[in-house]
């Protein structure tokens, strides 16, 4: 089917329902950054392939509404739909509720209903009852069909069906027995009786359990429902081998069906807890008895990592920081080789990021990516989440800037790291004072000596002091939560301009990652992890644990050719000459003797 065909097909659905308007969200039934495919309804009704994107579909109108980062890509990919695209990042663009009150309110001078349709399993509760609420005000309805299902009969991928593991406690640094009741205490002091849990990083985490039905995020799909006295796992049973049956039985979890937690959860009693930013709003239509909408406890405990996972994360660096070496160590060997022999075929964004994961793979216990590799050379690593396609990808010389961001998923844990390197050629000073301010600010964070209960977006004008004197920004987050051989991106802390009521606490681990981006020419951006620990006591301090620090976990080099040295102060020199000097006494032992040679002369210290 063309999307034109697709478009026809759901606006008769839509007739027959008597719906003026339909809602596609770019989401799951899980509330997840990265979906399996068989959820991309979104992107199989517009023909758009971004991560994030909502369609909104009435009689003689289509639209789609993205964010910036997508725009190109967008203009592309809905050329010749009939769909529009809505820019949702430039100021005069509206909201989709706020272009639906418009739409409605043309209708209703006709004389016409408005009622606005959508899909319940792929709006969380919080969203969805927002949407509901703004359309009633204005006398308008929304209404729960499914209209995707019964038009995506040919093609549709089913859900993922691999095998789930068990994830050791060795790993883990706590046993699922251990989790679960404190989990009920939790549950408990809450006065509920049971939890729904949907999120599919927070399943993994409480019961220990692994997969491979995301891309990127080794999680498994399915529902929890937790009780006093009972655990529920509901997953599709073709998913548990003798293994994995084996493993649930010893810690009384008990299966049933992923369709299954419908009809379960209309049998629940008592009082039912729910994560309304999580839960779907068809699981909590289901539940027909008081239900309560309370951040979910596991999101919290999840994001303090203990000191088992802490020590994985330091493993993981450290293979992570060898597989960095030996990359940055070909790329320049090979763009060297290059230029010498006149070499004139294309070496590729793509081509680095295929060379970047075989490195990584040569790690013990790598998994798979932690997210998609942004390889930006030159004007494309000023698009913030710019991804090159094998077929459309531009060629790397030796010449200008690189901006690599990428990661990995290790049994041991999971990594995150943005370096900027310049390639070859003359550095343009403001290349090098751009670089220089983004460094200044990144150490500066990692630096940071902060009281307890201080917010992540208390600390972001530490990030962004030196570029702000400039007159410099940038629009991205300057941190996000990393989890444990989980999702790349979790909260709740952050380091962001928004205001997030969640303090920072020892830990939590965030990504620290000021950017300058200069449309056409380069971006910078340098991406370290960093753990939140007990500050050490000093003269002013009253005890040891009224205060915090950060700790850097990452450990790769930093390109000290683009440092205009004019602009450091001592102290941000003799940070990057200690931690030069830990990058190479932690990752060495991993390499060989010419490696080693390479990360010595990259980690040499530079003059105060």
């Amino acid at each position: 089917m063309t999307v034109q065909e697709r478009l026809a097909a759901l606006r008769s659905e839509m007739r027959e329902q008597g719906l003026a308007a339909y809602v596609v969200p770019g989401n799951d039934p899980h509330a997840s950054e990265y979906m399996a495919s068989h959820w991309c309804e979104m992107q199989w009704l517009s023909g758009f392939n971004g991560e994030s994107g909502t369609v909104v579909v009435t009689m003689d109108r289509a639209l789609l509404w993205t964010d910036s980062r997508y725009y190109l890509q967008a203009g592309i990919e809905l050329k010749d739909s009939t769909i529009e695209l809505m820019r949702e990042s430039d100021i005069d663009c509206p909201g989709v509720v706020e272009w639906l009150v418009k739409e409605g309110e043309r209708l209703k001078g006709k004389g016409e209903r408005f009622v606005v349709g959508v899909n319940p399993e792929m709006f969380s509760v919080n969203d969805f009852q927002e949407l509901k609420e703004k359309l009633e005000s204005f006398n308008f309805q929304l209404s729960s069909f499914n209209l995707i299902q019964p038009i995506w009969t040919e093609g549709r991928p089913a859900i993922p069906g691999d095998k789930l593991y068990a994830y050791p406690a060795d790993y883990a640094g706590e046993t699922v027995e251990s989790k679960l009741a404190r989990m009920r205490e939790k549950l408990a002091a809450m006065h509920g009786d049971s939890m729904i849990i949907s999120a599919l990083d927070e399943i993994a985490w409480l019961l220990n359990i692994r997969g491979n039905d995301v891309e990127y995020n080794p999680v498994v799909i399915s529902y929890v429902v937790l009780e006093a006295d009972k655990c529920t796992l509901f997953v599709n049973p073709g998913k548990i081998d003798s293994a994995a049956q084996n493993y649930l039985d010893f810690n009384n979890i008990d299966v049933q069906p992923y369709e299954a937690v419908f009809d379960y959860i209309r049998g629940l009693q008592g009082t039912v807890l729910y994560d309304g930013a999580k839960v779907n709003e068809a699981l909590f239509e289901a539940i027909k008895t008081k239900a309560v909408n309370t951040q979910s406890p596991i999101l919290v405990d999840k994001a303090k990592k203990n000191a088992v996972e802490l020590d994985g994360e330091r493993r993981a660096m450290r293979l992570d920081g060898a597989a960095l070496t030996r990359f940055f160590k070909w790329l320049e060997e090979t763009l060297d080789k290059r230029q010498k022999t006149k070499d004139e075929s294309p070496l590729t964004e793509w081509d680095l990021m295929e060379k970047l994961h075989a490195f990584r793979a040569m790690g013990e216990g790598f998994v798979e990516e932690s997210f998609g590799t942004i390889a930006g050379y030159q004007g494309n690593g000023a698009i913030v989440h710019y991804a090159a396609t094998k077929e459309n990808c531009a060629e790397v010389r030796k010449e200008g800037m690189l901006l690599l961001d990428s990661g990995g998923q290790y049994l041991d844990g999971t990594t995150d790291i943005t370096r900027t390197t310049w390639l070859g050629g003359r550095i343009p000073q403001q290349a090098k004072d751009d670089y220089t301010y983004v460094l200044k600010g990144h150490i500066a964070l990692a630096r940071a000596r902060f009281p307890r209960g201080t917010r992540g977006n208390q600390l972001d004008a530490l990030a962004k002091q030196y570029m702000w004197a400039a007159g410099i920004t940038f629009g991205h987050g300057t941190g996000h939560g990393v989890g444990h051989f989980l999702g790349c991106h979790e909260g709740p802390q952050n380091v962001r301009t928004d205001n997030n009521p969640t303090p920072l606490e020892a830990g939590h681990i965030v990504s620290d990652e000021p950017g300058i981006y200069r449309t056409g020419k380069w971006g910078i951006r340098t991406e370290n992890l960093i753990t939140v620990i007990p500050a050490k006591q000093t003269k002013e301090t009253t005890t040891e644990d009224e205060w915090l620090a950060f700790e850097t976990l990452t450990l790769c080099f930093y390109d000290t050719n683009l440092i205009e040295m004019s602009m450091m102060t001592e102290d941000e020199i003799d940070w990057l000459n200690a931690y030069h000097v830990r990058v190479y006494k932690e990752v060495s032992p991993l390499l060989n003797e010419e490696e080693r040679k390479y990360l010595a002369k990259k980690c040499a210290a530079i003059d105060n």
